[in-house]
């Protein structure tokens, strides 16, 4: 028994539809894994039922269909696809919070000072290197501020090494890092404007 919606699909449009629609439910399982990582449960539960659905609508035509080796061919291709654009609206998303751990040389001082000037809230801990002392910044801040603390580093201390991963939870956020629940919502708009 065919969905009802698709019975009005011409036979040579299901291998697109399969196509189009793994984008989909890739992209969404994507997105939903971002959510889970980051602890918005709700989101994460409704994406989940969208992606399973739409799951289950390819698997049933590819089911109805099983001597159309195109078929095969869409679902493979569809979930590549689907791959890509869901990291592509991740990284657009820019959601979340970050820990940026950045090991200067101690000559490099004013990097925390310049970072502390723009609104980053910064720790520096003295360290040893292996070519001698070194001063580790530890800075937490929203990941969409990631390209602005890369091109600070990048000026004032641009032989420093860093590494950035993702935090699940901070404790007495301020209201920069606080996460707005409109947020999310809101950039998914902004970015099916400019696609």
């Amino acid at each position: 028994m065919s969905f009802l919606v698709l019975e009005f699909i011409p036979t040579a449009f299901i291998p697109l539809f399969i196509f189009f629609a793994r984008i989909l439910d890739v992209s969404i399982g994507t997105i939903r894994i971002m959510f889970v990582s980051k602890g918005y449960r709700g989101k994460a539960t409704i994406l989940g039922f969208i992606e399973v659905l739409i799951w289950i609508i390819i698997v049933a035509q590819i089911f109805q269909n099983l001597d159309n080796w195109m078929n095969y061919v869409a679902f493979a291709g569809g979930f590549a696809t689907g791959n890509f654009v869901g990291m592509y609206i991740e990284e657009k998303m820019k959601m979340g919070v970050q820990i940026y751990r950045i090991i200067v040389n101690q000559e490099n001082s004013n990097l925390a000072e310049e970072l502390m000037n723009r609104d980053f809230r910064v720790t520096v801990v003295p360290g040893e290197g292996k070519f001698g002392p070194v001063n580790v910044l530890f800075t937490v801040a929203k990941r969409k501020r990631w390209q602005e603390l890369s091109d600070v580093v990048n000026e004032f201390a641009p032989n420093a090494f860093y590494s950035v991963e993702d935090v699940k939870k901070v404790s007495m956020m301020d209201d920069e890092l606080q996460p707005n629940r409109l947020d999310v919502w809101t950039r998914m708009l902004k970015l099916k404007k400019s696609i």
